[in-house]
């Protein structure tokens, strides 16, 4: 028992490190960038408060395990935002091995049950998984509306880049966040390009 709970504190502690995990998103006010535990413990309250957006199929609580788990990887592989320039079989590589590193530091029932959780997530293919991607990708478009164009206008990101990069995947499992954000999204290019 002592040699579990050992491991259980070792990937907590080890957890912990994705809280220095810089992003590209700024907070909703703008006044700094959030980090990637920020960013996972939001997207669990979105998943709560949205989960009526939800196919019928969807399974909020794995959802939720999804969300809080899919971003550990970044501790080891950093985060590559949507819209920078990066070699992503090099990102896919460095984010297994990651998750080989991270999961295997848990006992091997616990440890093999969340990288099942993870791998889920990356593939993209149940409906539990669709629905936290489209989550994982609505999160930071609103906050860049509510951050005045954030990391749009960092990375000079055009409307129909979003359409393609984010709002594909948010239409694939919560078609109506999508219509939701496309809507806000237009109407504020459409007010910087009047400006």
């Amino acid at each position: 028992m002592t040699r579990r709970l050992e491991q259980q504190i070792a990937f907590l502690n080890e957890a912990d490190k994705l809280k220095s995990i810089n992003r590209a998103t700024t907070l909703c006010d703008g006044t700094r960038a959030e980090n990637s535990a920020e960013h996972s413990w939001h997207l669990t309250l979105y998943a709560l408060v949205l989960a009526d957006q939800a196919g019928p199929d969807v399974d909020i609580t794995r959802v939720i395990k999804m969300l809080i788990v899919h971003d550990l990887v970044e501790i080891d592989a950093g985060d590559n935002p949507i819209y920078g320039t990066f070699d992503q079989s090099a990102v896919d590589k460095q984010e297994q091995a990651a998750a080989d590193r991270i999961f295997g530091l848990l006992p091997n029932d616990l440890g093999d049950d969340l990288r099942a959780v993870w791998e889920e997530f990356e593939a993209n293919t149940t409906p539990s998984a669709r629905f936290a991607k489209s989550l994982d990708r609505f999160q930071p478009p609103i906050q860049n509306l509510m951050s005045n164009g954030g990391s749009w206008v960092e990375y000079n990101v055009t409307e129909d880049q979003i359409a393609r990069q984010v709002g594909s995947k948010i239409a694939a499992g919560a078609p109506g966040l999508w219509a939701f954000a496309r809507t806000r999204i237009a109407a504020w290019f459409a007010a910087r390009n009047q400006g």
